[in-house]
């Protein structure tokens, strides 16, 4: 695999706040965990965290 295959972009927007209910980041949807990790994931780590955020925006809060 080339160095460009194994680039996963951040989903970071810029948009840092984490919601104290849900845990989440109100730009990204990762816990604070997750971003801290992200550097050291692999890119299927990455892949598969990235899977999952569509599903977190959906949640019910509270």
């Amino acid at each position: 695999m080339s160095v460009d295959q194994d680039h996963v972009p951040s989903p970071c927007i810029r948009v840092c706040w984490v919601d104290p209910r849900t845990g989440l980041c109100a730009g990204c949807l990762r816990t604070l965990d997750e971003i801290a990790r992200w550097g050291g994931m692999s890119p299927h780590a990455r892949r598969s965290l990235l899977a999952e955020l569509p599903g977190r925006s959906s949640r019910p809060v509270g």
